[in-house]
């Protein structure tokens, strides 16, 4: 599946209103192969909690602190984060031992971080510009889901 295709279906889910960010998890891991692991954590004060989950096997990280690991800064800073060696950035919390690389999107509502879309590959280097661009529309239209 393109990513063009892809969003008009996340569109699609979005327009259907129902259980929009599970649907959404799932419909990305089942369709960009190189997309190992995927969740979304929801804000819940100084936190982030783990909410839908798709990958091979559940993480011990479900409740991590805005600034803690690559997951904490993007909350921090409402900035998209990309991690092409999670072996060489420091701030990377282990979950699997296969995980190479790691996208982390923050979801924002009026200028607020109350989520993002946390996912990592088994490929180093595996997300690009396309990604960023694609994942950062998708948190645009699942953000009015994610709120408190």
């Amino acid at each position: 599946m393109t990513y063009d295709e892809a969003l008009s279906v996340v569109e699609r889910a979005v327009n259907d209103g129902e259980d929009v960010p599970r649907r959404v998890v799932e419909l990305l891991q089942e369709n960009f192969d190189h997309y190992s692991w995927l969740g979304i954590y929801l804000v819940d004060g100084d936190e982030l909690v783990l909410g839908p989950w798709q990958g091979p096997e559940a993480t011990e990280h479900v409740r991590i602190s805005v600034g803690q690991g690559v997951c904490g800064a993007a909350a921090a800073s409402g900035e998209t984060e990309i991690v092409d060696d999670v072996n060489a950035d420091p701030r990377y919390l282990a979950c699997f031992p296969s995980t190479r690389s790691e996208i982390v999107v923050p979801i924002v509502d009026d200028s607020r971080v109350v989520g993002e879309i946390d996912i990592d590959s088994d490929r180093p280097a595996a997300f690009g510009a396309q990604d960023r661009a694609f994942l950062e529309r998708v948190a645009e239209l699942i953000a009015p889901y994610c709120l408190p």
